[in-house]
Formats: structure tokens, C-alpha cells, sequence
């Protein structure tokens, strides 16, 4: 009879597991979701299936057992919802009809990855993979289970942000797992807060381990990115990633460590750059850590800081951060002379043959002139170029537009607190780029800023009672009561707030109401 351990305390069952275990006495009944592997499922041989976790674009995650071991891991499985079709009464993946050469591709581009991870490991600074294999009709990841918090809960228990030099010592060996990857071919491309895990014991590490198609937003999978902390080449699937696009997560990561916010969406900084410099936002961030950092963050991947050792070393010397912006961008101005060069000799060519050619005495009327002219391919000239709708009303502008009629456009909605209702606030693909045949265009709508709750603001004097409203965007106006002769303000103070027409608490649409404020007027003579 085969034999798994409880997923809770690790002592040894056997298969088919009882309603509770005979050990600790904690339920072994299933209450994974439909689809997901059954708690207690023997995988491999060797491991337990524990409880469900998560799910992305790539596949499943599970608590698990690796039995012989006796030990806690997580179990990674390969089951991408926008290929797959379920699974058979024995657990095999059934890839979608039509789909099953894209499904087998991108499995093998999971195994891949896994493969190539399980072979850097162990390594300080990663989470540790510790087995890769194929087993219905799929692949299965084991990664390490570490005891501890990720560093998104660590900063929200902070007071304040983290001094620079911490930020980075405690980032040192997550830095150096990195560069371990890209040594290796890899690049993470998932690299928040959220993925990176702070042990009980040891350092800080990263996990959230994914495939190119899962970090791009536009590929056959359904993409997870992480607003703020993704590159803007990540947004397109016609864009390249590469070592720059780790460096951008990564000053990203070490930007909202020292002044406690995260760098604004890229595809909105690409339409109005509104990132401001650390040191604007914290006093105590030096100037040239700040510029470091905003180097790090540059949106055109040949400006930006190229690797992570050099990331690294310009945010722990000023001195190598000073030699750095005396070179110019970080070593790419040598890339930027020669594209100029090249651009220029060019140019020169071509005045030099335009030059020559209107020098040649008039051809015959009956001659035949298009042999003199330089061919040209204009076809990528004459390609229609994704517009920016961005800023646009969606319905008024863009719904009812016969401009828009050659695209498939798919729309979601989200509330903004800065962005009027009916306004987009971004898209994809990102303007500028060559439209497709059929081209898809994702459009995200505000919603406007939706329901927000009133606050308490009996009591409180105008000053303090704008700022609240203004920060929850709840229009407002005062009247002023005489608490001499209303009897009901007797003994409020002047200039308080004494009523309202909304009760604290209630949730109420700031676009259709005002609130407005009985306040404590002058005392009658």
C-alpha cells in the first residue's frame, strides 16, 4: 500500500487517506478548487500535495511534502489556463484543441527554465529548486518552503523608509542571486517586493520564478507583471528584455525601500514621466544615489544602466557613481557615438547621390528614368502605427469611431483616483508600434473613483476637515451656523465642523455628491 506523510505534521498515512489525521488531528479532507491536484495526492513518487496556494499564467502552486526528506517545500505545477482544458479523471493536462503545438512549446520553455535553475542551484540569494520532472502530461517544479516574510510585509511594518546603505546590504545577496542568473542565461523579470522572502534565518532571497511568455504582457499566456517595479519593454510582446530589464526591478525594489513608494506604472511614465528623484521624495537619500537610481530606472533600454554588478557598485560608492556619470550614460555613450557615426556617414552618403544625380544633364522626355532612382523598401514606412488612445473618452472617442473599426479591442476597468470617469488610462500594445493584421487592443477605462467611505470629521476645524476630503476626493462646501442663536451648536467652538449631510462612514460616490458641513459661525453680539 503506498504511503504519503500528512501535509501538516509529516507523519507517515497510508493511501486512501482518513477524514482526520491519526497524528495531529487536523482535517485531511480536500479543499483544493476543481482542477487543482487533490490534498494528498502522491506526486512523483516521492512528494505529497498539500494545500492549493496560487495560481498565475503559468500553472498551480501547492504546499507540499518531499516524504523522504521530511520536509516542507512548494510544488510548482505547469497548467496554463489560456491553453489547457482541464484534466482527465487521471490527472493528465488535456491542452485545448488547436492548441497543443503552443502547449508543448511552452511546457517545454517551464521545464527549461527549471532545468536551468535546478542547475545554478544551491545559490545565496535564490530560493532553491530542488527537482524538476514530467508527470501528467505535464512538468513539475520543487522549490525550497523558507520560513519568514516577503519584503512588501516587511516595509509595512516600518515606521519610515529604510536608511540607503540598509536597503542595499540587506538587497546584496538578492543582487548576487541575479547576477548568478543572467551568468546563466536567465533573466528573472519578476523582481518586486512581493518576491523577495526574508528567512527567519539567513538572507533575503528571491523566488517568483517565471517564463518569458508569463513576464509579457501580450503573449500566449496570460501575463503576470508587477505595476511599478515591470519594465516598460515588458508591455509588448515586440520588445526585447535582457539583463536591463532586472537592473529596472531591481532599482525599482531599492527605490521604494528608502522613500517608502513604489516608481509610478512604466507604460505611464512612457506617456508623462512623472518619477520623481529619491531625494526629492526623502531628504535623507544622497543626491548621487538618487541619480543612480533614476539612471537605473531609465525607460530606453540604451540608456539605462546596463548590469547589475555596476548597479551595485554605483550605489555603494559615489565614487564609482561620480566615474559613471563622467563617461556619460553608463558606458552606453559608446553604443550612442557609433549609432550617431553611422547615422551621419548615412546621411552623407546619401546628399553625396542626391547631389550627383541632380548634376546629370535632363533625361530625354521619352526616356526612362526610374532606373537612376535609388530603390527603397517603403513598406515599413507605410505601415499603419498603433495609436495613442491613451488620455482619450473611451465611449465619446473611440467606441462609436469608424477610426478604430480595423482592431479587435478588448476593454477593462479599473478606479482611478486621478483619471475622470469614461478616460483611458493605458493600453496595449503601446503606441507607435506597427499595427498587426487583426490587431487586439487592450484598453484599460476608469471607472472614475468609485465608492469611497465618509470620513468622521465632526469636531475637526476647516483645515483639518479639507485635507481629509481632499485627499478622499469628496467634494464639500461649509455653512456657517450662528451658535448663539442655533440652538443645537450651543457649546460646539468656533469654526468646527458641527454636523454633516453624509454620516460618517457611509460609502457614497464622490462624483454625485457633495457633502456639506454645518460649521460654528461667529458669536452673536
Amino acid at each position: 500500500m503506498p504511503h504519503v506523510l500528512c501535509p501538516h505534521c509529516l507523519q507517515q498515512l497510508d493511501l486512501p487517506l482518513p477524514g482526520t489525521c491519526p497524528h495531529c488531528g487536523r482535517s485531511l479532507e480536500n479543499n483544493n478548487p476543481a482542477g487543482a491536484l487533490p490534498f494528498g495526492t502522491l506526486l512523483g513518487g516521492c512528494y505529497t500535495v498539500g494545500d492549493y496556494l496560487s495560481s498565475d499564467g503559468d500553472g498551480l502552486c501547492y504546499q507540499g511534502v518531499e516524504n523522504e526528506h521530511q520536509r516542507f517545500v512548494r510544488i510548482k505545477e505547469f497548467f496554463p489556463v489560456t491553453l489547457c482544458n482541464g484534466r482527465s479523471g487521471d490527472g493528465a493536462l488535456l491542452p485545448r484543441e488547436g492548441r497543443e503545438v503552443l502547449f508543448k512549446t511552452s511546457l517545454m520553455d517551464f521545464k527549461d527554465l527549471y532545468e536551468d535553475l535546478l542547475g545554478i542551484c544551491p545559490t545565496e540569494g535564490l530560493s532553491q529548486i530542488l527537482d524538476v520532472w514530467e508527470e501528467n502530461n505535464t512538468v513539475y517544479a520543487v522549490e525550497e518552503s523558507v520560513k519568514g516574510m516577503t519584503l512588501t510585509h516587511y516595509l509595512s511594518l516600518r515606521p519610515r523608509p529604510m536608511a540607503p546603505n540598509e536597503a542595499c546590504e540587506l538587497l546584496s545577496p538578492v543582487m548576487h542571486g541575479v547576477m548568478a542568473m543572467h551568468k546563466a542565461g536567465l533573466v528573472h523579470r519578476g523582481i518586486c517586493p512581493d518576491n523577495i522572502l526574508l528567512p527567519v534565518e539567513g538572507p533575503a532571497c528571491l523566488t517568483g520564478y517565471g517564463t518569458l511568455a508569463l513576464r509579457t504582457q501580450g503573449s500566449e499566456l496570460k501575463s503576470q507583471l508587477y505595476a511599478g517595479y515591470a519594465a516598460p519593454e515588458q508591455y509588448s510582446a515586440a520588445e526585447f528584455a535582457g539583463t536591463y530589464t532586472d537592473v529596472y526591478a531591481l532599482a525599482a525594489v531599492v527605490y521604494r525601500m528608502v522613500t517608502g513608494q513604489k516608481p509610478p506604472h512604466a507604460l505611464q511614465r512612457t506617456q508623462h514621466d512623472t518619477l520623481e528623484s529619491a531625494h526629492s521624495l526623502e531628504s535623507a537619500v544622497p543626491v548621487y544615489f538618487a541619480q543612480v537610481l533614476t539612471c537605473a530606472l531609465r525607460l530606453d533600454t540604451l540608456k539605462r544602466m546596463q548590469t547589475v554588478p555596476e548597479l551595485e557598485r554605483a550605489l555603494a560608492d559615489p565614487g564609482v557613481a561620480g566615474e559613471m556619470f563622467d563617461r556619460g550614460d553608463n558606458q552606453v555613450s559608446t553604443k550612442k557615438i557609433l549609432a550617431i557615426s553611422l547615422a551621419a556617414v548615412f546621411v552623407t552618403v546619401a546628399l553625396l547621390l542626391w547631389a550627383l544625380l541632380g548634376a546629370e544633364p535632363e533625361a530625354d522626355a521619352g526616356s526612362d528614368t526610374t532606373a537612376a532612382l535609388p530603390v527603397t523598401d517603403t513598406a515599413e514606412d507605410d505601415a499603419e502605427l498603433i495609436p495613442n488612445l491613451v488620455g482619450k473618452n473611451y465611449r465619446e472617442d473611440v467606441e462609436n469611431s469608424d477610426l478604430y473599426a480595423g482592431y479587435r479591442i478588448i476593454v477593462a476597468e479599473e478606479n482611478s483616483k486621478t483619471v475622470p470617469q469614461g478616460v483611458i488610462i493605458r493600453q496595449t500594445p503601446m503606441p507607435g508600434t506597427v499595427k498587426k493584421d487583426d490587431q487586439v487592443l487592450e484598453l484599460t477605462v476608469s471607472l472614475g473613483i468609485g465608492l469611497v467611505e465618509m470620513p468622521e470629521v465632526v469636531g475637526l476645524d476647516r483645515e483639518e476637515v479639507e485635507e481629509l476630503l481632499d485627499e478622499a476626493g469628496i467634494p464639500y462646501r461649509f455653512v456657517e451656523h450662528d451658535i448663539y442663536t442655533d440652538a443645537p451648536f450651543v457649546g460646539s467652538f468656533i469654526g468646527e465642523v458641527v454636523t454633516t449631510s453624509v454620516t460618517a462612514g457611509s460609502e457614497i460616490d464622490p462624483t454625485k455628491v457633495t457633502v456639506e458641513m454645518a460649521v460654528a459661525g461667529q458669536l452673536a453680539p
